[in-house]
């Protein structure tokens, strides 16, 4: 397990003489190596980049704000080990993450047992928030983006039926699939042919094989970045044109590494787009690049405007020092946040308790449709 601790120091180059009263220690489980880390590592920038902005300014009440993360590596298991180190030895106010849904089921249950917010900002999968009330999240869900990427969708493309392939080992794959095929459903699109594969595939040409004799005119894909990459690209090999229609795991730059151009008009949705003008995302964007030589994606501006949520949440309430009073009074600041940034106009809405079980917090943001056109993601016109 890797460790790594992100935090200011009071002699940092722009805080001068600035002293802080103490630290406030903020855990994150996030997956830093292994095939997810191509979303870890850009939540973990995100973190980082407007860490270091809060604590530039002052921090929170004249605390900085002092960030653990581990290393998750996109394992269930790990995701436990992770949750269990910074709840119960580090013993840090609340938890971002994990990265993945399916670590997200494995681990928040710890989080709620021990009455600690476990804030996810990248689980998009159906029944996250049903674990308990301490879980948050400002990643929206697949079924409240899909609707309106499928409907987008059938009247950019003139679609009048499509195929569907998606990973049937994975919570958030199998999440996206059940929110496609609601979408699918209620807009009358009949499906000629859907496909399923595993976790660890790299060969998906008879699946696609069997899609192509069906003749559809586009691909509904639940896939993470690097399994869809491989599969358009194998879709190309047989000398499929069909665009593509993909949830929130194709919103990566390891897309367009992979695929290149052969990503060219697939479409999905987000809350987060680069074209957006605002003076926030604007001022996220150019701080990202100045910091990191990069463009940020969509992972990194949920994280950025998660830590400023968090800062927010922070500013509301008095810290004691008595770990457990202050655990739950973060839990009470926290749904009261509206937040503007990165991704827009955010807040957190109450998700409806099930079974006589009481539920976490869902994020309440409207989704954007964005279509690949030479190697990037830009809005749909």
């Amino acid at each position: 397990m890797k460790l790594f601790r992100l935090a200011l120091i009071s002699s940092f180059i722009g805080l001068g003489a600035q002293s802080f009263a103490a630290d406030i220690k903020i855990g994150a489980a996030e997956a830093l190596t292994g095939p997810a880390a191509k979303y870890g590592v850009a939540i973990k920038n995100g973190f980082t980049l407007a860490m270091d902005e809060i604590n530039a300014k002052g921090g929170v009440k004249g605390n900085k704000i002092a960030l653990i993360i581990e290393d998750e590596q996109g394992k269930k298991e790990e995701a436990i080990n992770v949750f269990k180190k910074l709840i119960f030895q580090d013993k840090v106010l609340m938890v971002f993450g994990p990265t993945l849904s399916n670590s997200a089921f494995a681990a928040d249950p710890i989080a709620v047992a021990a009455k600690v917010v476990a804030f996810g900002t990248s689980n998009t999968a159906s029944g996250i928030t049903d674990m308990g009330p301490y879980v948050f999240r400002n990643s929206v869900m697949e079924q409240d983006v899909l609707p309106v990427v499928v409907k987008k969708a059938i009247a950019h493309f003139k679609l009048s039926k499509v195929a569907v392939i998606y990973g049937n080992d994975d919570a958030f794959t199998k999440s996206g699939y059940d929110a496609f095929k609601v979408a699918l459903e209620a807009n009358k699109l009949p499906v000629t042919a859907t496909v399923t594969y595993a976790k660890g595939d790299i060969d998906f040409k008879a699946q696609l094989t069997k899609i192509k004799e069906t003749n559809p005119d586009a691909i509904v894909c639940s896939c993470l970045a690097e399994e869809a990459a491989n599969i358009i690209l194998q879709t190309r090999s047989l000398g499929m044109k069909q665009p593509f229609i993909g949830g929130n795991g194709f919103n990566s730059p390891k897309l367009f590494e992979i695929a290149k151009n052969a990503a060219d008009d697939t479409l999905l949705g987000s809350p987060w787009s680069s074209e957006n003008t605002s003076p926030a995302n604007k001022a996220f964007m150019n701080a990202f690049k100045a910091k990191f030589g990069s463009e940020p994606d969509q992972f990194a501006a949920q994280a950025y405007d998660a830590m400023y949520i968090l800062s927010e949440a922070l500013a509301g309430i008095t810290l004691t020092n008595n770990l457990e009073k202050d655990r739950a009074a973060i839990y009470e600041a926290l749904p009261k946040v509206k937040h503007e940034g990165a991704t827009g106009k955010f807040e957190f809405v109450k998700a409806p308790s099930k079974a006589g079980k009481e539920a976490g917090y869902d994020a309440k943001q409207d989704a954007i449709v964005n279509i690949a056109k030479d190697g990037k993601f830009v809005l749909l016109k």
